[in-house]
């Protein structure tokens, strides 16, 4: 797929997340997670929500409580118009009366959900929503108009509103073997060198490509 920043979008470029961001509440691993930016602003611009560090904010006030950042892993596929709600506007407290925010009480009505986390090589479908505080597992599948509201397994597809477990995308003793490889922690010589063993369904094959090229580097 072509990259482009122009200002011409089209669905085949696609922005690189790592180039754009600016907030340093965002936590990008790695240079290979991109938004399909062709039908919205940025990624910064237009996913993350409710997120302290943007230009204004930052400008605007001083946060009265610990910030939930957002961890983005490398090889992110994030499909347009997808959100993720961040925890600038965690001052709804269901367990009160009232839910309006007052200024009086803000400092105590604000109930903070923890870092959210898309892991290495989850890809999050069109006009999803991923609420605050959850994490989505490596190589999960959320499909699109989805709205996650619990932690997605690794290599797991979800879907639906609340998203629920639809399949694996591999059996329990695949999936056990694809993370105890490890692969998006490789240095990206091996990951670039084994490609075609990636873009492929044969554990039996990587594994062993995997050990052929620590060997050969020792």
């Amino acid at each position: 797929m072509a990259t482009c920043m122009q200002h011409q979008k089209h669905w085949s470029k696609v922005e690189l997340i790592y180039q754009t961001v600016r907030n340093p509440n965002i936590h990008i691993k790695g240079t290979h997670s991109y938004y399909s930016d062709a039908w919205s602003g940025s990624f910064e611009q237009s996913v993350v929500r409710y997120l302290y560090g943007d230009e204004y904010s930052l400008q605007a006030w001083e946060p009265q409580w610990d910030i939930d950042p957002l961890y983005l892993g490398d090889y992110v596929c994030i499909g347009a118009e997808a959100v993720i709600l961040l925890g600038g506007n965690h001052t709804h407290r269901a367990d009160w009366f009232s839910l309006y925010p007052f200024a009086d009480f803000l400092d105590e009505s604000y109930q903070g959900k923890g870092p959210t986390v898309i892991s290495d090589g989850a890809w999050i479908g069109m006009r999803a929503m991923i609420m605050p505080g959850v994490t989505i597992g490596e190589g999960a599948i959320v499909a699109a108009n989805s709205v996650v509201t619990r932690d997605v397994a690794p290599y797991t597809v979800v879907g639906g509103n609340p998203a629920k477990p639809i399949r694996t995308r591999f059996s329990p003793a695949v999936i056990e073997r694809l993370l105890a490889l490890k692969v998006y922690d490789w240095p990206e010589a091996k990951f670039d060198t084994l490609k075609r063993q990636l873009c492929s369904a044969d554990i039996d094959a990587l594994e062993a490509a995997s050990r052929r090229y620590d060997q050969a580097s020792d």
